[in-house]
């Protein structure tokens, strides 16, 4: 075999450090913002329990309604029954 005329080209070590600060700043970011997403996912899902928690409640209160008046149509802001 013929020896190599021109010597192997040095490959770098290691990234400059202007492009492992901005990795890492990327990285720190993309962080953040799956850690927020999962906090707000966390906060969409107590919220989702608290609406079927009142919807239940108001369903049970319409059923009361229905049973004591024979009406579950009531005007919310006056309290008027209405038998339609």
């Amino acid at each position: 075999m013929a020896k190599r005329k021109t010597p192997k080209a040095k490959k770098p070590t290691k990234i400059s450090n202007e492009h492992l600060n901005k990795m890492q700043t990327i990285i720190n970011n993309l962080n953040r913002g799956q850690l927020q997403i999962g906090d707000l996912e966390t906060k969409k899902y107590m919220l989702l329990e608290h609406v079927t928690h009142f919807q239940n409640e108001l369903m049970k209160i319409q059923k009361e309604m229905k049973e004591e008046y024979g009406t579950d149509n009531i005007n919310i802001q006056t309290g008027e029954l209405s038998y339609e």
